[in-house]
């Protein structure tokens, strides 16, 4: 991918994340969020709350931290130290700038549905939308995966972000707007990875 497809990339994460981020910093409510929520949750049963109760633990700190301290430790042993720079930093920094995000923009969560134990953080944008999706896409790369494995985190990203909103932990808005975020983040990134490949030193 050339550096103007991934610059467009950017501009047009970043042009969706405004787009919902202004009202909602403004604390408009938008149109499809509550008809969204509704309807997902129109949809359950059981079976498919279990589920998603366990796709959701794949985007938590509770599975990612312990994979990533796994990954990263190998990596060092094997002398890898490029892979696990990457891995480290630029998950770390999509965690920091998902959290200080929640913060200014200061959204409250919705009401979780199930009985569920509410999140302690809040709402705006959704951190299992934007930051499993910029780990994975990272360690796909890492492993030099093909297209398939970029299709199955593409998958896993639509799996996690309909968990959220069907367990009730975060509004449809939050979801698409971690999307965008991620995909405003790897595009950076690569750009940043790419002027450095390009430097003498």
């Amino acid at each position: 991918m050339d550096r103007r497809v991934r610059a467009a990339a950017a501009i047009c994460g970043l042009a969706v994340f405004a787009a919902i981020a202004v009202p909602v910093t403004r604390g408009e409510a938008l149109g499809f969020d509550l008809p969204v929520r509704e309807a997902i949750h129109g949809w359950a049963f059981p079976a498919l709350t279990a589920l998603m109760r366990l796709i959701t633990m794949i985007g938590s700190e509770y599975f990612l931290v312990p994979l990533a301290a796994i990954l990263v430790w190998r990596w060092l042993r094997r002398g890898e130290r490029n892979a696990a720079y990457l891995m480290v930093v630029v998950a770390l920094s999509a965690e920091a700038a998902a959290q200080l995000l929640k913060t200014l923009i200061h959204r409250p969560r919705p009401e979780v549905f199930f009985g569920l134990v509410p999140a302690e953080t809040h709402s705006f944008p959704s951190g299992h939308a934007f930051v499993p999706v910029v780990y994975f896409w990272i360690l796909a790369g890492i492993l030099a995966a093909g297209a398939r494995w970029r299709a199955a985190v593409v998958a896993m990203a639509a799996l996690l972000g309909f968990s959220r909103v069907y367990l009730g932990y975060h509004y449809p808005s939050d979801v698409v707007a971690g999307w965008a975020l991620a995909v405003v983040w790897l595009a950076l990134w690569a750009i940043v990875a790419d002027r450095r490949a390009a430097s003498p030193a």
